[in-house]
């Protein structure tokens, strides 16, 4: 496997996830990975399908740091976060990120105006090709509200969850809105994330999709984070040997990890 670093991990802190973080990383040892971060949800006022996809920082910190000295030597574990951006939680990210020594932020948009296009209801009574702008006019919007994170989650999330999927999604169709997204990017240092659970859903690529991948490049942006937003042990760097033949052919040479939010590059 090229890339041995999975930088997308969620565990039991999560809501949507039941696997204890003791056997994710176990997981992940046993797989031959040598860079792992937990990135599990804090979605503040998640009002859609009655999860709580929130957890206490300090037991979160208490136990992780408990799982690192357990590992010492065996895994290089990182803690890390997934902020479920929406504009008016600006201050209390902030607050939250500053006030714990995560090594990695990542932000993400689960919520579009209250509801998550992972559930049918988000794509009813409009076109797909209008559930889809929504989605990305709502991304911007949140990156003009907040940046202080590393990496921008799993851009086209909601491609996965509509009524056709990619068979007609395209970044042409959505290039302006696009390319005000990754200028955003380039322009604040935030990375790219390269989230494999696109294969998992069916796509043939990962989120964000190829064209967006090179575009970015093509921007200006240089620095790429792999993960495969695994929720089970099974999906741990899932797709990755693909992944980084995917990426030399968008033009990278390399990806990044992070340790006290900075970034560390390692060639594939």
């Amino acid at each position: 496997m090229n890339i041995l670093s999975d930088y997308h991990v969620h565990t039991s802190f999560s809501g949507d996830c039941s696997v204890s973080p003791e056997l994710m990383v176990q997981s992940a040892v046993d797989r031959g990975i040598r860079h792992l971060c937990l990135t599990d949800h804090m979605d503040y006022d998640y009002t859609d399908g009655g999860v709580l996809f929130e957890f206490d920082p300090e037991e979160y910190f208490r136990r992780l740091r408990l799982i690192k000295d357990s590992f010492d030597g065996q895994i290089d574990l990182s803690i890390g976060i997934e902020l479920g951006l929406q504009p008016y939680l600006s201050k209390k990210h902030h607050n939250l990120v500053f006030s714990y020594p995560f090594d990695f932020v990542i932000g993400s948009i689960h919520l579009v105006h209250g509801h998550d296009p992972y559930f049918p209801s988000f794509f009813e009574k409009r076109t797909e090709q209008d559930a889809y702008q929504e989605y990305f006019q709502c991304v911007l919007q949140n990156l003009k509200a907040y940046s202080n994170f590393d990496t921008f989650g799993h851009l086209d999330y909601v491609v996965r969850y509509g009524p056709n999927k990619n068979q007609y999604y395209s970044y042409e169709k959505y290039q302006e809105i696009l390319d005000e997204i990754l200028r955003t990017l380039v322009k604040r240092d935030i990375g790219l994330e390269i989230n494999t659970g696109g294969y998992k859903y069916g796509l043939g690529s990962p989120n964000p999709c190829t064209e967006i991948i090179i575009r970015y490049r093509e921007l200006g942006g240089k620095i790429v984070t792999l993960g495969s937003d695994a929720h089970d042990p099974v999906y741990l760097a899932y797709e990755f040997d693909r992944t980084a033949e995917l990426l030399k052919t968008c033009g990278f040479q390399s990806y990044y990890i992070f340790h006290n939010r900075k970034p560390e590059e390692i060639g594939l």
